[in-house]
């Protein structure tokens, strides 16, 4: 491996971790995945965008699957869409926008493949409509270490299909995909409203259900209490396509940003630069879905702005009941001195996941990012942990970096159920440090 190509798999995209893998194999056809066995542990690659350890496999096998990224078969009548797990949902939204066909749910980055996507069972600015990724699959194939590949669905092998959506990729390789598209336009009529409090935001998110999606951008820097602001935005897609907008140059971070430069200060600038400017209007928009859904997208190499020791992305779901747990959480990064560049504060619905190990629950999620300063930073996500566990709520794996066994065996009770399908020849740091294998 090449010094670029090694820090690709030996680094997510939070810059936190460095754990570099033994071997990497980049297969370009099914047959050319070849599993060794033996003590050597395996496990699938996307492109890199999960936030913590889940994508990582030091001293083990990694198979990047990006270039298994071919569309085997679509019906463009019905939508349903069948394609090599390792392609990306920025190629798919590509190739099917142009039909009047959509991404039934997205996470806020196009740059995964389906395969991750599947594996993390993401869900989107929509999950108190629909749910995840994971009710939208119709079948899959997996590939196990034994060399045997198993078409899972709702009525083949169905228990490994619920392990394998949100299973981590510790279930085997996904090689193929049939996934069910929607018949949207890829433009969005979007209404940004201004709030302040976990009450009002509460009372924004109840009256908008009937929107196909809403998110809120919420200021965290000072202390979060019953006049905390935010950003409210839900959205449908528009009734009328239009053709896409120009292409404007992507800007990039070429270097790591010295690490002075993402301070409480800076962010609390930004805040409310931010804040002024989205709050002048509450008139109904009309935006392409890119910078709705991806406006990070835009930047190359974003994560370089929090310098070379990276970040910690940490994002929690607590029931509804426990909303003291979202503002008691807030005023603890307030006190602490940190700063989140990005909160993001949205609701989960009702819609259950087939996935054992799937996130999402009814309630409050909140999404933080915290630049990385070493166990100061570690000392504080344990404790905000603790006030989650306290709240009854769980961590995203496919964002963590600091998940105990104990916190994950308390946030996933599944995990019993799920053990007896996972695929013993494949690991990841996370499932090691969490005690799962």
């Amino acid at each position: 491996m090449t010094s670029t190509v090694a820090n690709l798999y030996q680094q997510s995209w939070g810059k936190n971790i460095i754990a570099p893998p033994s071997e990497v194999t980049v297969p370009r056809w099914i047959d050319d995945i070849k599993i060794h066995g033996g003590d050597q542990s395996c496990l699938a690659f996307g492109l890199g965008r999960s936030y913590g350890d889940s994508c990582l496999n030091q001293d083990g096998h990694i198979f990047d699957m990006s270039r298994l990224n071919q569309i085997i078969h679509w019906d463009i009548n019905d939508g349903l869409i069948h394609v090599h797990a390792g392609i990306s949902i920025a190629d798919l939204l590509s190739f099917v926008i142009p039909h009047g066909w959509f991404v039934p749910v997205t996470p806020g980055t196009k740059f995964v493949t389906l395969g991750g996507a599947i594996a993390n069972d993401v869900h989107g600015k929509n999950h108190h409509r629909v749910g995840t990724i994971g009710r939208f699959i119709k079948t899959l194939t997996l590939l196990r270490s034994d060399g045997t590949i198993l078409t899972c669905s709702t009525s083949q092998n169905v228990e490994v299909f619920r392990a394998t959506i949100g299973g981590l990729g510790l279930t085997g390789i996904i090689l193929t995909v049939e996934l069910q598209l929607v018949f949207a336009s890829s433009w969005i009529e979007v209404e940004t409203i201004p709030f302040f409090g976990i009450e009002e935001f509460t009372n924004l998110s109840t009256e908008s259900q009937s929107y196909e999606y809403t998110v809120a951008w919420i200021d965290c820097v000072d202390a979060w209490n019953p006049w905390g602001r935010g950003l409210f935005m839900r959205a449908n897609h528009s009734p009328n396509d239009r053709k896409p907008p120009k292409q404007k140059p992507k800007l990039s971070v070429p270097i790591n940003c010295p690490t002075y430069m993402l301070n409480r200060y800076s962010c609390k600038a930004f805040n409310e630069i931010y804040y002024r400017v989205n709050s002048r209007s509450v008139e109904k928009k009309m935006v392409h879905y890119d910078p709705f859904f991806y406006p990070l997208d835009a930047v190359h190499d974003w994560n370089r702005i929090y310098g070379k020791h990276g970040f910690y992305q940490y994002q929690f779901v607590v029931p509804f009941s426990e909303k003291d747990g979202v503002v008691e959480i807030l005023n603890r990064i307030s006190r602490s001195g940190f700063a989140s560049f990005l909160a993001v504060l949205k609701t989960f619905g009702h819609q259950s996941s087939p996935g054992i190990l799937s996130f999402p629950r009814p309630g409050y999620t909140l999404t933080l990012d915290l630049a990385n300063r070493g166990q100061k930073t570690v000392k504080l996500l344990h404790e905000l942990t603790e006030i989650v566990l306290e709240a009854k709520g769980r961590l995203y794996p496919a964002k963590d970096s600091v998940m105990t066994p104990r916190d994950f065996q308390s946030f996933y009770p599944e995990w019993e159920q799920f053990a007896p399908h996972r695929d013993k020849g494949f690991s990841s740091n996370f499932s090691r440090r969490v005690g799962v294998g």
